[in-house]
């Protein structure tokens, strides 16, 4: 398996992600930021922040098995939410759970960021998923 990740001793444990992921692969997979939207460009659960983490992270799948991927091969995910809050936490990770299942997420998850945005390129855009994988 090219990806190993763990969380070092001394720093913040029980986090929904671990802090360090190695790859020893050789192929890098860059998968741009991925939204709420199906295969024609419908927008999916407008105004919905969970739904939309759900669809964004399905097309991050489609995304990652086009190149032979998959989550357990994802070295780093990065969530951009518009108008970031603290009390966005809990939509966002029932989004996550809702679909952990389904697209077999890995437990803790890669090392992740969340980054507030103002606004993202559409009105109805609510977040945007970007990963970052490694295969041999």
């Amino acid at each position: 398996m090219p990806v190993n990740r763990f969380t070092p001793e001394g720093l913040l444990p029980n986090t929904p992600y671990h802090h360090v992921a190695v790859g020893t692969g050789t192929r890098h997979i860059h998968i741009s930021g991925q939204v709420a939207r199906d295969g024609s460009g419908t927008p999916v659960s407008p105004s919905d922040l969970s739904g939309q983490v759900a669809q964004a992270l399905r097309n991050t799948s489609r995304a990652l098995a086009g190149t032979g991927a998959s989550f357990a091969d994802v070295l780093r995910l990065t969530f951009y939410v518009t108008q970031w809050s603290p009390e966005k936490i809990e939509p966002l990770m029932a989004g996550i759970e809702s679909v952990a299942e389904e697209l077999r997420l890995p437990r803790p998850l890669p090392p992740a960021s969340l980054i507030g945005v103002d606004h993202l390129f559409e009105p109805d855009v609510l977040v945007e998923v970007e990963a970052t994988a490694i295969l041999d």
